[in-house]
């Protein structure tokens, strides 16, 4: 390990520990599609997906071409084709929070950025050794996470989209217990993207997978919208009529009412299917940009300890971190530092990154 000076802005010098041979990162946008090999020697990667067009050593770096076993012609002509199937999904608008499960080397997170989304790219550490390293170091929103016993440490109805690209996870197992987790943090009305192979081949036991996949997304309510290719595309119900429709003892059940969909913190996996807010919370958001400034509703359903009005401690929030982070560009000349990746510590609303965002 040895000390290195990022950067030197007004007198201030930025030292940070790093690896033997580390680099400071290629900077945004350049990052997205090269990094530097050093930062992340992971050659192995390399020798089993070159061929599937996933990355490639070039010299002192690693380049993305964008694309993967699923993304046959890029992850851009991938995204388009996503949106001729379903333009509703209306990415950068009706879409702005996405979670790519599986993700690879992020492209699908990374060209989705371009469109106005951010994607959390989350992926275990498996024999290609950890590709979240790959994700940060290109600027991507990663994280590692496994789909396990265990809920995933994201709070209900929290993404607009969940995608998954040969993703490897056998998503009707143990009664489709993996699956009522995506319902879980599925916004209502949101959307669920499976491109793999039980979608277009027709081998039988492929064959068989789809149909325990289609069996299972109809028993929870999910509207089954188009199938192209090896794209296949589902939507959550906006409401529990569905789910109350049901036939008596039809599996998977609802959970209990006095389960809490947001609890996450060491909390085993549920065979049941969360239950939506009666009053639609979670699924009346307002359209990007308009989202980032506007309090949600759903904010009347969150257990915090709040004497005042939760809108208000949105809005105030919002003003606060306006006022900082406007003194973090004027006084620090904070556009000069190249930030990229981010961690915000104690998130709140999340209007700290949000506003930087605006400030970008």
């Amino acid at each position: 390990m040895r000390g290195i000076a990022l950067k030197k802005v007004r007198g201030w010098i930025a030292w940070c520990l790093c690896l033997k041979g580390y680099k400071r990162s290629i900077p945004w946008p350049r990052s997205r599609d090269e990094v530097w090999f050093s930062n992340v020697p992971h050659a192995r990667l390399v020798e089993d997906k070159g061929g599937q067009n996933w990355i490639a050593l070039k010299k002192d770096t690693f380049v993305f071409p964008g694309g993967g076993t699923q993304f046959i012609h890029g992850a851009d002509q991938y995204l388009n084709q996503i949106s001729e199937m379903v333009p509703e999904i209306a990415f950068g608008q009706h879409t702005r929070i996405a979670l790519d499960i599986g993700c690879g080397v992020a492209s699908f997170g990374a060209f989705l950025l371009q469109r106005n989304v951010t994607t959390l790219s989350i992926a275990p550490k498996d024999v290609h050794e950890n590709q979240i390293q790959f994700a940060l170091e290109r600027g991507v929103p990663a994280m590692a996470a496994v789909f396990s016993t265990r809920r995933l440490l994201y709070p209900s109805q929290a993404f607009d989209l969940i995608h998954c690209s040969r993703c490897r996870i056998d998503w009707t197992r143990d009664d489709g217990i993996l699956l009522l987790e995506v319902n879980r943090m599925l916004r209502a009305g949101g959307y669920f993207i499976w491109a793999a192979q039980p979608v277009y081949k027709h081998d039988e036991n492929l064959q068989e997978k789809w149909k325990e996949m289609q069996d299972l997304t109809r028993r929870i309510c999910w509207e089954f919208v188009k199938k192209e290719g090896y794209i296949a595309i589902w939507r959550k119900p906006l409401n529990n009529s569905c789910y109350l429709s049901r036939d008596s003892g039809a599996q998977p059940p609802l959970c209990d009412s006095n389960d809490d969909p947001d609890s996450v913190w060491y909390v085993s996996l549920r065979p049941c299917m969360t239950r939506l807010p009666e009053n639609g919370y979670g699924a009346n958001v307002t359209t990007w940009p308009e989202r980032l400034h506007d309090p949600p509703d759903r904010l009347q359903s969150i257990r915090m300890d709040a004497t005042f009005s939760r809108k208000e401690l949105f809005k105030a929030e919002s003003k606060y971190w306006n006022e900082i982070i406007e003194s973090y560009v004027r006084a620090f000349h904070w556009k000069q530092m190249d930030f990229r990746n981010v961690m915000d510590m104690r998130a709140g609303f999340g209007g700290y990154l949000l506003l930087a965002i605006a400030f970008q």
